[in-house]
């Protein structure tokens, strides 16, 4: 139903507590890194930004975060999903700190919402508040900057991206054009928290409209 939450699900969570030094230096650790966080998922952008926030909550850098092609229904195995992450830290208790920040935003705070009563189409409009090591460094913002996280299949996504910009005073941070590995869309608007907000909230009233009506000349 049009509203109604789509929940992330966690599939593989593990911890090397002391990783061989050839795989730390392909990764490219910092030196003191030791120890790595493996998180697998069936929903990459929910997850990208559950380990910006565990850059937030924890000793932890994120080494490596990629989705994965065709998307969740269309992962090559049970635990591939549609994301992996890999966080390093100093020791295990980092990691372990790291990955339960991850899922506990994974869990309670942020999701995709459905934008039709059909449950085809849906969209992901979140406002990251501060933004941590992670999303400061791919978005190119200070860290700390609010960002309006926005996300939706290709015509809706850029759809929705105008309106956004229109409706509050925020600039492209960057820009995910059609289509991403997953056949999506979108980008990171950065601005004040108030007009992130605003922004949220404009690009997740265009997508449901555009789902409503996706032919419209005049």
């Amino acid at each position: 139903m049009k509203g109604d939450p789509v929940t992330t699900t966690i599939l593989s969570m593990r911890i090397i507590p002391n990783a061989d030094p050839d795989l730390l230096k392909n990764l490219g650790a910092e030196a003191g890194d030791r120890s790595l966080g493996i998180i697998t998922t069936d929903s990459d952008d929910v997850s990208y930004i559950a380990l910006d926030e565990a850059t937030k909550q924890a000793d932890v850098r994120v080494l490596y975060a990629r989705s994965m092609y065709g998307g969740a229904k269309n992962a090559s195995t049970s635990l591939a999903g549609e994301f992996i992450g890999i966080l390093s830290g100093p020791g295990p208790s980092d990691i372990r700190s790291g990955l339960e920040a991850a899922e506990s935003c994974i869990r309670y705070d942020v999701c995709f919402y459905e934008a039709n009563d059909e449950g085809s189409i849906y969209y992901l409009a979140h406002c990251i508040s501060q933004s941590g090591g992670y999303l400061s460094k791919t978005a190119k913002v200070k860290k700390g900057a609010s960002l309006a996280y926005l996300i939706a299949p290709p015509a809706e996504a850029i759809l929705g991206l105008d309106a956004a910009l229109k409706a509050a005073r925020v600039s492209t941070a960057l820009f995910y054009g059609p289509p991403t590995e997953t056949n999506f869309a979108g980008g990171l608007l950065t601005g004040e928290q108030a007009a992130c907000r605003a922004a949220c909230d404009a690009f997740a009233q265009s997508v449901r409209d555009t789902a409503a009506v996706p032919l419209r000349l005049k």
